[in-house]
């Protein structure tokens, strides 16, 4: 007797995970190329610190683009952005050592605003530092709601502190009797100080919900 061997269904094929390059790893890359060569190629520097910073708003459309947005990929975002930030204004304090306490202070405030203000909003219970109660503070609300004004002053942010590492070395090409990095230091300059009041607001708006919370946590326990 002859046995009848029926081949073996086919399983049901299960889509393997896919690892696509997402840009802000690239970023990332692009700002230690940067830092490595701040202290002597100033065009070269500043080229890649400014294509770095250009790779993060293209970094956040295309993680929603292809739905690969993570709470992993808005933490190293804001941690590639404070620390960026935080190695430029480093070389900034040896190029301009008188101004080296207002390059700490500037450090200082960047990084504890926005740890606190990412602390409370976890605390409260959101996915990320930028979704923030729309009943809060008027200004943050326009700053994270925004896409245009968040645009504007992240990047006249980094380019005020570019163009001052720039100046150092030279003034620029001119522009009628005027240097074009001191003029854009000049445009860019009242941006930074909105930013850095903005940062303050950060700090103070995040402290308060810390101290609602603790109380609240208080008032559960009696």
């Amino acid at each position: 007797m002859t046995l009848c061997c029926f081949p073996p269904k086919a399983l049901p094929k299960t889509r393997q995970p896919t690892c696509r390059p997402r840009p802000g790893y690239a970023r990332i890359v692009f700002a230690i190329i940067s830092f490595y060569f701040m202290p002597c190629c100033p065009l070269t520097a500043s080229s890649f610190y400014l294509l770095s910073g250009l790779l993060d708003a293209f970094d956040g459309h295309a993680a929603r683009a292809l739905n690969q947005g993570t709470r992993f990929g808005a933490m190293l975002d804001m941690l590639t952005d404070r620390c960026s930030t935080m190695c430029l204004l480093v070389n900034l304090a040896l190029l301009y050592p008188r101004a080296t306490l207002l390059f700490q202070l500037s450090m200082s405030l960047d990084v504890a605003s926005h740890w606190l203000h990412l602390h409370s909003s976890v605390a409260r219970g959101s996915e990320s530092h930028k979704m923030i109660d729309l009943s809060g503070n008027p200004v943050l609300r326009i700053y994270y709601t925004s896409r245009p004004a968040l645009f504007i002053l992240c990047a006249g942010n980094e380019l005020f502190y570019c163009l001052l590492y720039l100046f150092n070395f030279s003034e620029g090409p001119l522009v009628g009797s005027v240097g074009l990095f001191r003029m854009g230091l000049w445009i860019t300059a009242p941006i930074a100080l909105l930013k850095s009041v903005i940062s303050v607001i950060h700090l103070i708006t995040a402290a308060r919900n810390m101290a609602a919370l603790d109380a609240a946590d208080r008032a559960k326990k009696k």
